[in-house]
């Protein structure tokens, strides 16, 4: 039996990803969620060590509603390319072996895209066959233990260029080109993407599943 929601939700978001948590957060604006960034809480990001996205998702959800002591909600996605057999995959946010300097994460971060993307390219040099698809998996959890997880997925179909386009986004956004639109990820404003992209789509269907499930209604 489904029990009646707070006014208010506190969700704690399992990311230390700056980028990430922003289109998070305007993706859930509409719902009476209190959403709280995990660094804001000093939870260290979780262990990945599987080789699914829904695997992944599910264990930093429970890492960050564990520590935090509070619902949680959990992304895991990455760039799956069909030639390159799925991979980066999971492995996405680390798919190139890189020695960071000491410094600010988001500096880290974009050095760390930068040598992901590269890689990527070069593994690609002379292969025909380009497309690829972002895949979005969310995940939340009431508790750390709760036995019904919702888990939304979503799919964004593309092809990898050969070179970078654009300047906005992050991650491999400016090597996904999106034949439907004419641009890469990175060519689109941050409203365009969020309405369009694996994550907006996965976002449709959490939002339906939290209404349903949990059960949380819009902002009036």
């Amino acid at each position: 039996m489904n029990l009646p929601a707070p006014a208010r939700l506190r969700l704690v978001l399992a990311s230390n990803n700056a980028g990430k948590l922003a289109e998070l957060r305007a993706l859930f604006a509409a719902l009476p969620l209190d959403l709280v960034a995990q660094p804001s809480l000093h939870i260290t990001e979780a262990e990945e060590p599987h080789h699914t996205f829904v695997e992944n998702a599910l264990a930093k959800a429970r890492h960050a509603s564990r520590l935090g002591g509070a619902a949680a909600l959990a992304d895991d996605s990455g760039l799956c390319v069909d030639a390159l057999h799925g991979a980066p995959g999971v492995a996405s946010a680390h798919y190139a072996p890189v020695e960071l300097p000491a410094g600010e994460r988001e500096t880290q971060r974009r050095l760390q895209d930068d040598a992901n993307n590269q890689l990527l390219l070069r593994q690609l040099d002379g292969v025909a066959n380009r497309r690829a698809r972002f895949v979005c998996t969310l995940v939340a959890l009431r508790a750390p233990d709760d036995p019904q997880p919702l888990i939304a997925t979503g799919r964004w179909e593309g092809e990898v260029l050969h070179l970078a386009r654009g300047e906005g986004g992050f991650g491999y956004d400016p090597l996904l080109f999106i034949p439907a639109l004419g641009c890469s990820v990175a060519q689109m404003s941050s409203e365009q993407k969020n309405a369009l992209s694996h994550r907006a789509l996965a976002c449709v269907q959490m939002r339906a599943l939290l209404r349903e499930h949990w059960p949380l209604q819009d902002h009036v």
